[in-house]
């Protein structure tokens, strides 16, 4: 499962990647929302080689900077956290202080979620991606865009983007699934169980120590 995703991370930002002209991003529309993220984001990949090539850690500025913005990592702090998140609540009193672990765990997360992507930049090479038709929107809080991604000699990839609409009426991404496996859930076992043995506190240290890690390709770890 793990190494799925971290393959389909590779994919997750090429399918934010493509070269076009610089553009007010359209967040009121899911579809061309990704879209234009992607081809704003490659646009700035593509510009700074140079910087890339002399110091890897630049990619997670590049993710902070360019898709950052358009990703809910809040809410998908809190998915991942499932369940756990009441049972924090019943143990961590008072309440100010239980709202606090949880903005200490989204923070950490929001950094893992950055470092993560970053890596997976370094294995971009160059695929082709298919985005779908904007389709009309309904009154949904939720939206899924199909992506899929081709390359040369192997079976299509098939991607869905979670989007969920904000107050405000934008939209942004705070899952992916891939090949029918989503990303929430599969952090959520994997770090829902790592909480339930090792408490919160530790969590957030494994997170933090991931999010403040050198960027280095895959092969090379």
């Amino acid at each position: 499962m793990f190494k799925l995703f971290s393959k389909v991370f590779t994919v997750v930002l090429l399918c934010f990647t493509a070269n076009t002209v610089y553009a007010a991003i359209d967040v009121s529309n899911p579809y061309t929302m990704i879209e234009q993220v992607a081809k704003k984001t490659f646009d700035r990949f593509d510009a700074d080689q140079a910087k890339i090539k002399a110091n890897p850690n630049y990619l997670k500025t590049v993710i902070t900077e360019e898709l950052l913005p358009h990703v809910d990592y809040k809410y998908a702090s809190l998915k991942v956290l499932g369940s756990n998140a009441r049972q924090l609540s019943q143990t961590i009193k008072p309440r100010d202080k239980f709202i606090a672990k949880l903005n200490e765990f989204t923070d950490s997360f929001k950094g893992y979620m950055v470092s993560t992507y970053a890596s997976a930049f370094t294995e971009y090479s160059h695929q082709k991606v298919e985005f779908p038709p904007a389709k009309k929107l309904t009154d949904s809080k939720f939206v899924t865009v199909p992506v899929r991604v081709i390359e040369p000699g192997r079976p299509p990839i098939k991607l869905a983007f979670k989007v969920r609409r904000q107050k405000d009426n934008t939209w942004k991404v705070y899952d992916l699934v891939a090949e029918g496996v989503s990303l929430i859930q599969s952090k959520q076992s994997e770090i829902g169980g790592l909480i339930q043995r090792e408490g919160i506190d530790n969590v957030i240290k494994m997170l933090d120590k991931k999010a403040t890690a050198d960027v280095s390709k895959k092969s090379e770890k």
